[in-house]
């Protein structure tokens, strides 16, 4: 489907998708009936136990709107220990819940050894197209939702995005990719995002203001205040450090920007990225570690590569969706119903 939107001038991924980045893979879970439009999703960095051999990360929170859990350890430690699950706000407890089932029954030692678990969940605000206080998502939702992870997912009004909302039309899942070439080895650049933020006349296609001609064409005003969020995952195997990643993560900011959003008041804003590179074994009895880094001075196109992903991976969970009608009779129309706006994006 529009096929001729190109977004950044670096190499794309064989997949496009964050499951370009060796091991990581995504899953979901979607629950589509009536006023319930909802869903889990699933990303898991490598196909080792995630307790045992942890992922190298960092956050970073641009507008704090969010009731994510398990950001303030990452903060501390630059460590995943769990897969990250995707969800909707006042499913963020049954989702850790789940998320702790997982752990534990992968790793059962942890109860007598370490007693301690640090589920990584985020959110974003569903209740447009869901009844969010139903409660609809289970703690056996993140538990299907990290068995059905693979290297081919899903993207748009799928898992955890089902009835997220993005610039006023549909928007959920979305992910991209790019290559990075350090010295003579390629590498990769992933983000999978979770898009639920925007308003309609600020939106941007492909540096294309096409926002005001689709409102123009709903014949509605939509130009009340931002309100959404959304979460922004980049994942890569090039050896970072934690603060590195750090510097990574806010990059997604670019990307975020060049569709539109200037991350307003009520909107929850939060990215985190990891490298599979030089996982942390627990287990070890080392008393030093020796770890790879990348020469700062050639990391401009790390950051290139993020903000693009990023900027693409917002487009693709937009053009991938179809139209959803939920609770109330709550609709959101699809970006692709409006192709004769689009055209070719690079015009």
């Amino acid at each position: 489907m529009f096929q001729k939107i190109n977004i950044g001038s670096l190499p794309k991924g064989q997949r496009n998708t964050i499951c370009d980045v060796p091991g990581v893979k995504v899953g979901h879970v979607t629950l589509s009936d009536g006023d319930c439009q909802t869903g889990v999703t699933a990303i898991t960095t490598h196909n080792e136990n995630a307790f045992n051999l942890r992922t190298r990360a960092a956050s970073h929170v641009f507008n704090g709107f969010g009731k994510s859990v398990g950001l303030v350890q990452v903060e501390e430690l630059g460590e995943l220990e769990t897969p990250i699950l995707l969800t909707n706000t006042l499913s963020v407890g049954a989702v850790s819940e789940g998320l702790i089932q997982h752990t534990l029954a992968e790793t059962p030692d942890i109860d007598f050894v370490m007693g301690t678990i640090n589920p990584v969940v985020f959110e974003c605000n569903d209740a447009f197209l869901n009844k969010i206080s139903a409660l609809y998502v289970r703690p056996n939702h993140a538990l299907e939702a990290i068995s059905a992870v693979s290297e081919e997912f899903e993207q748009g009004a799928v898992g955890a995005g089902r009835g997220m909302s993005c610039y006023g039309l549909k928007g959920g899942i979305g992910s991209a990719s790019r290559q990075v070439k350090l010295g003579n080895k390629e590498y990769h650049v992933g983000a999978l995002v979770l898009s639920n933020m925007g308003r309609m006349p600020d939106f941007t296609l492909a540096g294309r203001h096409i926002g005001p001609q689709i409102e123009e064409k709903l014949a509605r005003d939509e130009s009340g205040p931002e309100k959404g969020s959304i979460i922004m995952i980049v994942g890569t195997d090039l050896p970072l450090s934690e603060r590195q990643l750090k510097r990574v993560a806010r990059r997604t900011s670019v990307g975020l920007a060049r569709t539109g959003s200037f991350l307003g008041h009520g909107s929850g804003d939060i990215a985190l990225a990891f490298t599979t590179a030089d996982p942390v074994d627990i287990k070890s009895r080392k008393r030093t570690h020796s770890v790879e880094q990348m020469d700062e001075r050639r990391i401009d196109r790390v950051f290139r590569a993020a903000a693009e992903a990023t900027e693409e991976a917002i487009v693709n969970s937009m053009l991938n969706a179809e139209r959803v009608t939920g609770r109330d009779g709550n609709t959101r129309y699809a970006l692709g119903d409006f192709g004769e706006l689009m055209g070719d994006a690079n015009e």
